[in-house]
């Protein structure tokens, strides 16, 4: 395979070059015979002519410094009295590339300090200032050639250009559904694996003295366990088969979070009612929902109570999170605090979290569509 994709553009060159070749010398040899008079066709015609396509396998490389060979090498045949043929085809060849590489500005520098050689040459051959009605033929081609080698040019820097957005548009909704399913499994895995650790210490230190508690911790420690094994399950089936099949979270299920709050020990009290929202907000609201709760239960020092509002207002709804643990800092931005505040960013709003009078408080307003 790597022969293959190696030697696959020099195959191509040889074959450009032998098919130039071919034509240039068929061409020219039909036109010395059938043309009475024509002249003869040579073998240091056939020489000059080979020796000129031949510079077709490397041209790639040096198209400016071929294209002025090749059109010297073009001019000089045409003036030495030799047969006529189509040799202008290597030239053009040449041009063609240099204005697909260079661009057209450099093309028709190239092209203009040629045509002004050619035409001292003539001067000095010929001794006249006088054109050739051929001449007007040569700067023609000369435009044509290097129009088309722009309009080639453009189209394949658009087609690159189109590629490049195509590559990093499936890069960035890549990278998009990798942090949105980071988010949702860190999410499931620490509220869960919180209020496991929680009912552990609780069934734990009560198992001696008092084992129906520490039996009902266990049965917390079960459902809770169960449950993120559900959720667990449900994002591993969307990535094996590419389809957001699973049920999205949603504010609906808020007291199954308020009550794994309250079997860790907290007073959690609720004010306000979230209401319908639209599924993007309501999934968001959910997740911030819980992750808040989780910090409350992981992170903050001897916590009792929790306060959880909804409030929705001029289109805006609006979520507050607020516990009593003591001593609260500033706390150093984690992967929970970071997915809040992406989630929220994601539909338009906006996450804050830090200390507050007697606690900490998370606070994020998410817009509501169609709502004024």
């Amino acid at each position: 395979m790597r022969w293959q994709l190696g030697w696959s553009p020099w195959v191509g060159r040889v074959v450009r070059t032998i098919v130039v070749s071919g034509f240039v010398l068929g061409a020219t040899s039909g036109a010395s015979r059938w043309d009475p008079g024509s002249p003869q066709m040579t073998a240091g015609a056939g020489l000059w002519l080979v020796a000129t396509t031949l510079t077709l396998l490397v041209v790639h490389r040096f198209p400016l410094t071929l294209f002025l060979a090749t059109a010297a090498s073009a001019f000089g045949y045409y003036a030495s009295g030799l047969p006529g043929g189509p040799i202008i085809i290597v030239p053009t060849i040449a041009l063609f590339l240099l204005t697909r590489q260079r661009g057209p500005l450099t093309a028709g520098i190239t092209g203009a300090a040629a045509l002004t050689v050619a035409y001292l040459a003539h001067v000095v051959l010929s001794g006249s200032f006088a054109l050739e009605a051929g001449a007007g033929f040569v700067v023609v081609w000369l435009v044509a050639v290097i129009g088309v080698g722009t309009a080639v040019r453009y189209q394949l820097d658009a087609l690159a250009a189109r590629r490049e957005q195509a590559d990093e548009h499936r890069h960035r909704v890549a990278e998009q559904e990798r942090l949105r399913i980071a988010r949702e499994v860190h999410d499931v895995v620490a509220h869960s694996l919180a209020m496991i650790n929680v009912q552990a210490g609780v069934a734990a230190h009560v198992a001696d003295r008092r084992p129906e508690q520490a039996k009902e911790a266990l049965l917390n420690i079960k459902a809770a366990s169960a449950s993120a094994l559900k959720d667990l399950r449900a994002t591993l089936a969307v990535l094996r088969s590419g389809e957001d099949k699973a049920p999205a979270p949603s504010l609906a299920q808020a007291a199954e979070l308020l009550e794994h709050a309250r079997d860790a020990g907290l007073t959690v009290d609720v004010h306000g009612e979230p209401g319908d929202l639209p599924a993007p907000v309501d999934a968001a609201a959910y997740r911030i929902l819980q992750e808040s709760l989780t910090n409350v239960v992981r992170h903050a020092d001897q916590p009792n109570h929790v306060d959880v509002r909804f409030e929705r207002q001029r289109g805006t709804f609006t979520l507050r999170v607020r516990d009593d643990g003591r001593g609260t800092t500033q706390p150093t931005p984690g992967h929970g605090l970071r997915g809040m505040c992406e989630r929220a960013a994601a539909l338009g709003g906006r996450c804050t979290a830090g200390p507050v009078d007697g606690g900490f408080e998370v606070c994020v307003a998410l817009p509501i569509e169609g709502e004024a």
